[in-house]
This record gives structure tokens, sequence and C-alpha cells, in this order.
């Protein structure tokens, strides 16, 4: 990161952490599950770990398109998301990855720790949520807690819950066929 990304990074708190998520979920009646872990910055080092715990696992990829607009795309850990054809389903324009800064300021999470949770920072919906039908389906849904050394599983009505609580309605794309659902 460059030093004016860094300095542009370090002057902003996000709304919410850990705890005051946590906090909140709870303050909605949203049931959840967290188990800690060795922070885990890729999906691949973190199948042992998630392999004792219920439910869908997550990969969740921060993007940004040429328009400069920002997506979420929260999928089940081994779908295949193809970034050259995904666009055209998610009506964007070509995408890549969005920086740390710009994931930090909208999210609230660094690197590793990207998560649909943190749509709670998210309050002008500057990120567009795009779902994996796989975890619309999914009866427990397994998501980072704005950081990578805890995964919290919330039931589909939980997920659901969050969701309406913070006015959002995900675009839900199944990757397998390429086509949006819902």
């Amino acid at each position: 990161m460059t030093d004016a990304a860094v300095a542009l990074s370090e002057d902003f708190t996000p709304p919410f952490d850990r705890h005051a998520l946590m906090s909140y979920l709870a303050g909605q009646g949203i049931d959840c599950v967290t188990h800690e872990h060795p922070a885990v910055f890729r999906v691949e080092e973190g199948l042992d770990l998630k392999a004792g715990m219920p439910g869908t696992h997550t990969k969740n990829l921060f993007l940004k398109d040429k328009k400069g607009r920002l997506w979420l795309i929260s999928a089940a850990q081994d779908t295949v998301i193809d970034l050259k054809r995904a666009h055209k389903v998610i009506g964007s324009d070509r995408l890549s990855f969005g920086n740390e800064t710009l994931l930090w300021r909208h999210l609230g999470v660094r690197p590793g720790s990207v998560t649909a949770l943190g749509l709670v920072n998210d309050p002008q919906q500057d990120v567009t949520f795009i779902l994996d039908a796989r975890l619309w389906d999914a009866d427990i849904v397994n998501f980072h807690p704005l950081e990578n050394t805890a995964t919290t599983g919330l039931d589909q009505t939980a997920f659901r819950s969050f969701l309406k609580a913070l006015g959002r309605a995900p675009f839900v794309v199944d990757f397998d066929r390429m086509e949006r659902i819902v």
C-alpha cells in the first residue's frame, strides 16, 4: 500500500468493529455462533478449521468496475467465479479487485477479512451486494465477523434478518449457469 493510502486509511475508523457487530446482531435479535481460530487469509488455509463447523463456508471478493462502482460478491468457498464473464450478469463494467483503502472505507475490513457482514459499515449502500445462489439456499452460512480470526455462522433466517435490518436486497446469481436469480 502506498504512503498516501496508509495515511488515508489511518484517519478513518469504521462505525462497526467485531465487538460492535456482535452487539448489533444481538440487539436485532439475530442469533449466530462464532468460532475462534487462527487468522485465515485464503480459503485454502482454513479448510481444516472449517471442517468441524456446520454450514456453507464462503469466499468474498471486493471488486471495483471501470466506472468506479464497488461490488461485493459472497459465494460458497468452492464456487468458481469467472470475473471475465460475471460483469455481464451483474450489470457492471469490467471488474478488478478493489484496493485496501476502498475496502477499509466501505466495509471496515482489511484484506483477508472480506465478509458480507462488512455491509454493516456501508449504510450509504455504495457497495452492490452479489450473493451466490448456493448461499441464498444454504441452511447455514459462515462469514468472518469483520476479522479473520473467527468465523460466524448464521442460519438462513438470521442471515436474511441481517440483510433486512440493513435494508439490503442482494442480487442473487447462479454462477454455474451465469444468470441472475433474484
